[in-house]
């Protein structure tokens, strides 16, 4: 399946690219960056005013669970940091018991 995010902002620092462009996806996988792409695709988005960027990791979450779900949950914090654009998360370990060690010691 093809997705074609088309206007968006990009921002890719490795690729040092910061302009408004187009962006082909094939298969999950970013096949073409260009400035116009004429290429048809099963899906296409106008990214108009939003960045387009891959995704982020947040470095300090707290996801509660064991022991504080009623503050969050791994699912309700991790839905959260998807539709934020995050990929990648690293929890503190302020859960109870705390999730950092194994659990015989």
């Amino acid at each position: 399946m093809k997705t074609l995010i088309k206007n968006g902002h990009v921002v890719d620092p490795k690729n040092k690219i910061d302009a408004v462009m187009d962006v082909l996806i094939e298969n999950g996988r970013v096949k073409k960056v260009s400035k116009k792409i004429t290429e048809t695709a099963e899906r296409a988005l106008d990214a108009k005013g939003k960045i387009v960027c891959p995704g982020l990791i947040d470095m300090h979450v707290h996801l509660r669970q064991p022991g504080y779900e009623y503050k969050e949950t791994i699912e309700t914090g991790l839905r959260a940091a998807a539709k934020g654009g995050f990929t990648g998360v690293c929890p503190m370990p302020n859960t109870s018991p705390v999730a950092d060690r194994r659990s015989d010691m």
